[in-house]
């Protein structure tokens, strides 16, 4: 015989990570029949929850409200299969309908909920996707749901660039992390988008899809499109200090839960995000560069905008010229940048920075917006506009290097807190800076020096946060981990300032981690301790695994380590001293998208050199330089 037990709680996620709450909702009588169990919650916020869990092949032999028994009998070489089906589904209760009435509605024979979702009030139910049915079809069987997945994955990887090296563990490890990216790509609210990660953010994070899509261009850039559209759908419209929304802002994160909809938490959507919309206008920018794809950015170009005018208007909390946050709702983010837990900016002693906080990085992702925005508005012989984004940039760029370069340090701050001190913590913020292109070359390569030495390097990965110093924790979640997201855009950056060789390294170690762990994925962090002799890697237990920005880092640092830089508008790709990662002598870009191209390039490593050669090109011409030179090290 095989038992199974099974129990709803209808916990919403927030409650799952830790959230207390002084007052639930009620659980009502289950429905048992033959083949199923119903599970009903009233919630706080007038909607039924409903979970339902049936047997489509065969009823059980006994069967209650927790429990599903089978009585069989095999004999030699003989099987048999089971399959259970677990749907849940939310009721909108109808004004002068009970929450009871209606769970008697939905008690009713041959009554089956919706398989996707959408908010669909004339008939009652809410849906978390975006195709609402009326007459919903019963589920389909396992195998068929099996068949389907598979061809549609098929189809992902066709669609997407292909990555073969000589490697195979390598090649295992990027197949994975395209796969996990299709797996992260959701229906919300009518719109596709990249979710952030399984199983705490499985919904959209503002800052988690940018990065991601920017990651994924390499590969697909039909995620940036998705991206983009989503976020300027959500962008704010209005000042609500409560979900900290101001016209032009890009959301933080959204939710639909119960906590989210009785207006305990702000996530509908909150925008406690100060990364989030400098990001949208590098994602947008960047996306135009590798695809010229002008409807869609002509489309986009009143939300960048908007984006902008955020930054000018709203970015600015105490009128010093440096964008900064401090939160408006005591039910908001403390920090707000990408290391927004409590303890995420501390000082040399350990002290948390009070606000308002100007992060280091994020005066780097305005700058790099600016300038990006200064380029279109030239090609939209918009001047003054022009002008006016350059004159900003130029600005930003020095008060930058004034106000955040530490000399004895050798690298610049993490950031400034509300008395404008420095945070003198050495972290890899810094190293985003060289992403954004912010600093003077000279500037660039001491910060790498730092963020290579023993102290950041661990051989892992860059540790967000260098040993040796109070507030250091390699268990910490973010004050001493390794981030692959964190130390993709490092990879990046150290390319732009010519050191492929060294992002290389980074590389490397990047894929070293991934080799312990399941399926050669890289989870969302790991703990910092320093590779010793049995080279094993520390996991941190409650990561997100797969993780967008985690499954994106490998293509964003192979972008780096090749040197790719498009420019689809002109028809152009450009490569720059390509370098591979230690064991990789043989890679293959194929069917890269530049524009309405596809090409596909060999590159080759030898005796420490690599070359670059173009295999083939589909579609549009496209004009490929190669410059290989002397590849620059610490």
């Amino acid at each position: 015989w095989v038992e199974y037990e099974f129990a709803a709680d209808f916990a919403d996620q927030f409650e799952v990570r830790g959230a207390r709450r002084r007052e639930r909702g009620t659980y009502l009588r289950p429905l048992v029949d033959e083949r199923r169990v119903v599970f009903f919650y009233q919630g706080r916020d007038g909607v039924l929850y409903r979970v339902e869990v049936f047997f489509p092949a065969r009823a059980p032999d006994e069967i209650a409200g927790g429990r599903a028994r089978f009585n069989f009998h095999l004999g030699p070489n003989e099987s048999t299969g089971l399959e259970l089906h677990a749907l849940p589904s939310l009721h909108a209760v109808r004004s002068g309908t009970s929450v009871r009435e209606a769970a008697d509605q939905a008690r009713q024979p041959g009554f089956r909920p919706p398989p996707t979702m959408t908010e669909e009030p004339e008939s009652g139910w809410l849906y978390p996707g975006s195709h609402p049915a009326s007459q919903p079809p019963a589920p389909r069987r396992f195998e068929e749901r099996v068949g389907r997945a598979r061809a549609d994955y098929r189809h992902w990887a066709e669609i997407s660039s292909r990555i073969v090296t000589n490697e195979e563990a390598f090649n295992g490890a990027l197949a994975q992390a395209v796969a996990d990216l299709k797996a992260l790509s959701v229906f919300w609210e009518g719109r596709r988008v990249i979710s952030a990660g399984v199983p705490w953010y499985a919904s959209p994070f503002g800052r988690d899809a940018a990065i991601t899509a920017l990651q994924a261009l390499l590969v697909n850039p039909d995620i940036a499109r998705e991206a983009l559209l989503f976020l300027a759908a959500h962008q704010g419209k209005k000042v609500d200090d409560f979900r900290e929304e101001e016209p032009g802002k890009i959301l933080h994160e959204i939710r639909r839960g119960e906590l989210a909809r009785t207006g305990e938490l702000p996530h509908t959507p909150y925008y406690g995000s100060v990364d989030s919309t400098p990001l949208f206008l590098v994602l947008y920018t960047e996306y135009l560069q590798w695809t010229h794809d002008r409807a869609t950015g002509e489309q986009l170009l009143p939300a960048a905008e908007a984006a902008l005018r955020w930054i000018e208007q709203y970015g600015d909390k105490d009128g010093d010229g440096f964008i900064e946050y401090r939160r408006k709702s005591e039910r908001g983010l403390r920090n707000q940048g990408w290391k927004d837990s409590w303890d995420g900016v501390p000082h040399l002693d350990g002290a948390p920075a009070e606000p308002p906080i100007a992060l280091v990085e994020v005066q780097g992702y305005c700058l790099d917006a600016r300038r990006r925005m200064a380029r279109l508005y030239r090609q939209l012989g918009r001047r003054e506009d022009a002008a006016r984004c350059a004159i900003a940039a130029q600005r930003l760029a020095r008060r930058l290097d004034e106000a955040f370069w530490m000399e004895k340090a050798g690298t610049y701050a993490l950031a400034l807190d509300g008395e404008k001190r420095q945070v003198q913590t050495v972290a890899s913020n810094a190293g985003h800076l060289l992403f954004s292109r912010a600093v003077p070359e000279a500037r660039a390569r001491r910060v790498a020096r730092v963020l290579m030495s023993p102290e950041s390097f661990s051989g892992f990965g860059i540790r967000t946060l260098a040993r040796g110093q109070r507030p250091y924790n390699p268990l910490s979640y973010h004050n001493g981990t390794i981030w692959p997201h964190d130390n993709s855009l490092i990879a990046m950056g150290l390319s732009n300032y010519g050191m492929q060789k060294v992002a290389a390294q980074v590389l490397s170690g990047a894929y070293d981690a991934c080799r312990q762990f399941r399926h050669y994925r890289l989870p969302e962090l790991y703990c910092g301790m320093a590779r010793g002799e049995g080279d094993l890697l520390v996991s941190y237990p409650v990561s997100c695994s797969p993780q967008a920005w985690a499954s994106g880092a490998f293509f964003l640092m192979l972008r780096g380590c090749l040197g790719l830089y498009p420019d689809a508008p002109r028809r152009r790709l450009k490569i720059v001293n390509p370098h591979l990662p230690a064991g990789v002598q043989r890679l293959t870009l194929e069917r890269l998208r530049v524009g309405d191209t596809r090409v596909t390039v060999d590159f080759t490593c030898s005796g420490g050199s690599c070359f670059a050669a173009v295999r083939d090109v589909e579609g549009e011409p496209l004009a490929i330089r190669i410059e290989v030179g002397a590849q620059h090290d610490l």
